[in-house]
């Protein structure tokens, strides 16, 4: 091995992960909001560290953060994003950017390695304005209207309103060179138990699901709740309640082996204790890898919504919000990473589909792509205990690295 090869550097990884944790610290979490302080910081902090690993870096109109060769040879992009749910954990994204680094130090100034890493940071992957905003431009499926249309979940503040306040306003936004990269790597927390309670070091992702999301609204009629009879009440509240059991009672029997699904927000309107709600609405999500499932799903709530109306109390009606494609990871990068865990994790890997969305699956639309998981205490995320240990945290960026090399190889 000749004595000039940059070499893998665990503690480096580990400096870099602690140095993003402090920028935002929330307890033992951080709170980064997409365009908050915290998140353009955090975003410069890896600005000015792609340089030292051969890359130009630039951030465009949408918030990704790109840092590019201008090597010729084969290139693979590696990253994930910068930006954290509200008040929630440190590793949910800066991992997989952190990897994509070191990778970069590692592979880019080698010169016996085959090719070039190259580093992104995508903007929103937490879906604070939308549904993996960054990542969707950089594919080309986010269009003008798309930005025109996106609001804060937390604030309602407009995308363009952000994007101006933060100095990206008029910035064009990067979309992919076809044929540029032989795919994009990513890595990330596994957000659950199998890894930890299976004594594993890395999951080796096969599919990541699809999530689709729904409103159901119920209207029934509001009137006094001391002087209207129980049996002539036309409650939406109690519609809405007895439809959130229904799915659990019905749902199992027409779901698939990893299906799951969550009823994340009800209101009563008016929401008052002496009055009987007049209208009800629930948000409702379910995910899974096969569309099959999810079309059975999806028209076994059109058929209970259709049930809840011929009672005659309350009109029910199943909008639709937002659908998600599932996405096939590569075999071939699949093979890499179990190649990599054999040689630096003693093969304690196992093949694993993500219940989680992940920037990968839109990057799977236009090149191949592979994810690649390590531990999550208690499987716990999206908190601010999120945490991994250090020895997994280590053991997976070595990995990481060897696969990036061993793709550029192959």
């Amino acid at each position: 091995m000749p004595e000039n090869r940059p070499q893998f550097d665990g503690s480096r990884v580990l400096g870099d992960l602690r140095a993003l944790r402090a920028i935002g610290a929330y307890k033992t979490g951080v709170h980064k909001p997409t365009f908050s302080e915290p998140h353009m910081r955090s975003l410069q902090w890896l600005a000015e560290r792609l340089p030292a690993a051969g890359l130009a870096a630039e951030i465009d109109g949408i918030g990704n953060l790109l840092g590019t060769s201008p090597k010729s040879g084969p290139k693979l992009l590696a990253g994930s994003h910068l930006e954290s749910q509200n008040y929630a954990g440190w590793l949910d994204g800066p991992l997989g950017v952190v990897y994509a680094l070191e990778a970069a130090r590692v592979i880019n100034a080698d010169p016996g390695a085959k090719g070039f890493v190259e580093v992104a940071a995508w903007c929103d992957e937490e879906g604070h304005f939308g549904s993996f905003l960054g990542s969707r431009s950089y594919v080309g499926a986010l269009t003008e209207a798309d930005i025109d249309a996106a609001r804060d979940r937390s604030s309602g503040r407009t995308m363009r309103d952000a994007l101006r306040e933060v100095g990206l306003s008029g910035r064009p936004r990067v979309t992919a060179e076809r044929g540029r990269h032989i795919g994009y790597l990513e890595a990330h927390i596994e957000q659950g138990q199998t890894l930890e309670s299976g004594g594993l070091a890395i999951g080796i992702v096969t599919s990541i699901v699809g999530i689709w999301q729904y409103r159901i609204i119920f209207e029934g009629e509001q009137n006094h709740a001391g002087t209207t009879r129980m049996d002539v009440r036309k409650d939406a509240g109690l519609a809405l309640a007895r439809f959130c059991v229904g799915i659990d009672d019905r749902f199992p029997a027409a779901c698939g082996p990893r299906t799951v699904w969550t009823t994340g927000r009800i209101v009563l309107d008016p929401g008052a204790p002496s009055i009987i709600p007049g209208r009800a609405e629930m948000l409702f999500q379910m995910r899974d890898d096969d569309p099959g499932v999810i079309d059975r799903l999806e028209t076994l709530l059109h058929d209970m919504a259709a049930e809840t109306r011929a009672l005659g109390r309350c009109t029910v009606a199943v909008e639709r919000l937002r659908t998600g494609a599932p996405a096939l990871m590569n075999a071939g990068f699949q093979q890499a990473i179990e190649a990599a865990s054999a040689a630096f994790a003693g093969g304690r890997s196992i093949r694993m589909p993500s219940g989680a969305g992940h920037d990968a699956q839109v990057l799977a639309t236009i090149m191949p792509a592979a994810m690649l998981f390590v531990p999550s205490i208690g499987g716990i995320s999206h908190h601010w205990t999120e945490n991994t240990g250090d020895a997994d945290i280590v053991t997976g960026a070595e990995v990481f690295v060897d696969a990036c090399r061993r793709l550029l190889a192959g």
